[in-house]
C-alpha cells in the first residue's frame, strides 16, 4: 500500500447534489489508485450543519452491513489522569480530554500517517447493491489540520493498493463547543462490489493530534447494503447528515413508509463522535409514532450512555477489525437490536440520538427492517 499522499488524484468536479436523492442502480461513483504525477484535487464545498436525510432506500431480500474503526488513540495520560493508556484503550471508563492523541497506523506505510483496518462481513452469495464510505473527526487540538484536506482519504481492499476517495457531497464542517469538527462521505460501491468481503484500510482521515480540553477523536464507517434471494424480505435504509447533538436539539430521522409487523426484527447502525465512556445521558431512542420513544442498547452500550467509544455489533460483541481496542476514545459506530421498538408493528419509525453532557455529534445511521414474520 505505498502510495504518497501528495500523488493525488486528477482533478475532478465535486459539485454538492442533494442528500435526499436516492441512489440510482448503476451510478456510482468508483474510487481510483492514485496515480504518479497528478495534481491535488479542489476541496468539496463545506457546510455549518446539513441536516439527517435519506440517502439509500430499498424494499428486498438482503440487509446493510458496516466496517469500521478509529484513526486516533490515546499516547500518554495528561494530569490530572491517573489511568494508564493501555488501561484506556483496554475499555476503563475515561474520556480523550485526559490523554495526549497520537495517530493509528497499522499500514507500515512513510507515505501515510493513520490507517486502521475493519472487516466487510457479506454472507456467501450476496450482491452489494450500495456502499459509502463515512469518514470524519476533530481537526483542532494541540494541532489545527487543514480543512482543505476534508473531502480526501485514503482507502485499500485486501491485498490492494490505495486508492483516492473523494467526497462526492456537502461536507459538514462547524468549529463549535472547542473543536472543529466535519464529516465527509463517498459512493464506493463499485470498489466494494468488485472487492466483495474481506479486511478494508482506510488512511488519511483528516484528525488532528494533541491534547485539549475537546478532545481528539475521529474515525471512518463503511456501510454496505446487499441483495440475497434466500434472505428476508427487508426494508433498507442509509440516512446522513451532521451536527451537534443535545438534550433538545438531537435530530430525528424519521423512516416512512416502513409497514412492518408486529413483532419483527431488525437493526438500527449508527455513526457519532466524540461520545464519553461513563459520561451518562446519551442515547438513542426508537418511536413508533404511537407510544413512548424506547431508549436501545445493549451489554456493550448502555441505554443511557450508549455514545460511550464503542465499535460493537447488535449482540454486543466487538466487530472485527485492526486495531481493536475496546473503548475508542471519542468514536462510536454501534449496531443496536431494534426488537423491543417493533412490538406492536406500524409503518412509521423515528430515531432520535442525544447527549445531555458531551459535546457529540451525529453523523451517520442505517435501518433494517423485516417486512415479514
Amino acid at each position: 500500500m505505498r502510495n504518497s499522499l501528495g500523488l493525488l488524484l486528477r482533478r475532478g468536479m465535486l459539485g454538492a447534489f442533494s442528500l435526499a436523492s436516492l441512489w440510482v442502480p448503476g451510478a456510482p461513483a468508483s474510487a481510483a489508485p492514485v496515480p504518479p504525477g497528478a495534481t491535488a484535487a479542489p476541496p468539496a464545498a463545506e457546510a455549518r450543519g446539513l441536516a439527517f436525510t435519506q440517502r439509500y432506500r430499498a424494499l428486498g431480500h438482503g440487509g446493510i452491513v458496516r466496517a469500521a474503526n478509529a484513526s486516533i488513540t490515546c499516547r500518554t495520560p495528561v494530569a490530572p489522569t491517573a489511568v494508564t493508556c493501555s488501561a484506556a484503550r483496554a475499555g476503563l471508563a475515561v474520556a480523550n480530554d485526559g490523554f495526549d492523541m497520537f495517530y493509528t497506523d497499522i499500514d507500515k506505510d512513510p507515505n501515510t500517517y493513520n490507517s486502521s483496518s475493519a472487516e466487510v462481513r457479506l454472507p456467501s452469495g450476496a450482491r452489494v447493491s450500495y456502499a459509502r464510505l463515512y469518514w470524519g473527526g476533530n481537526l483542532r487540538v494541540g494541532e489545527q489540520k487543514p480543512p482543505k484536506d476534508n473531502g480526501r482519504v485514503l482507502i485499500a481492499e485486501a491485498g490492494g493498493q490505495y486508492k483516492e476517495v473523494l467526497a462526492d457531497t456537502l461536507v459538514g464542517h462547524r468549529v463549535a463547543r472547542g473543536a472543529d469538527a466535519f464529516q465527509a462521505s463517498a459512493d464506493v460501491t463499485r470498489l466494494v462490489r468488485s472487492s466483495g468481503a474481506g479486511a478494508y484500510t482506510v488512511a488519511q482521515v483528516n484528525v488532528a493530534m494533541g491534547h485539549s480540553a475537546a478532545g481528539a477523536w475521529g474515525g471512518w464507517t463503511l456501510m454496505v447494503a446487499y441483495e440475497k434471494a434466500s434472505e428476508p424480505l427487508r426494508h433498507l435504509a442509509i440516512w446522513d447528515g451532521f451536527g451537534p447533538l443535545g438534550p433538545q436539539n438531537g435530530p430525528v430521522v424519521r423512516v416512512d413508509d416502513l409497514p412492518f409487523p408486529a413483532g419483527a426484527a431488525g437493526r438500527v447502525g449508527l455513526v457519532a463522535y466524540n461520545g464519553d465512556r461513563g459520561r451518562r445521558g446519551d442515547s438513542l431512542t426508537v418511536s413508533d409514532g404511537r407510544g413512548r420513544p424506547v431508549p436501545l442498547g445493549n451489554s456493550a452500550n448502555p441505554r443511557d450512555d450508549v455514545l460511550n467509544s464503542t465499535i460493537t455489533e447488535s449482540d454486543g460483541t466487538a466487530s472485527p477489525r485492526t486495531p481493536s481496542y475496546p473503548n475508542t476514545l471519542g468514536y462510536d459506530s454501534d449496531v443496536l437490536d431494534l426488537r423491543e421498538g417493533l412490538r406492536r408493528g406500524g409503518d412509521r419509525l423515528d430515531f432520535r440520538p442525544t447527549s445531555r453532557r458531551d459535546a457529540a455529534w451525529a453523523g451517520a445511521l442505517f435501518v433494517a427492517v423485516d417486512a415479514k414474520r
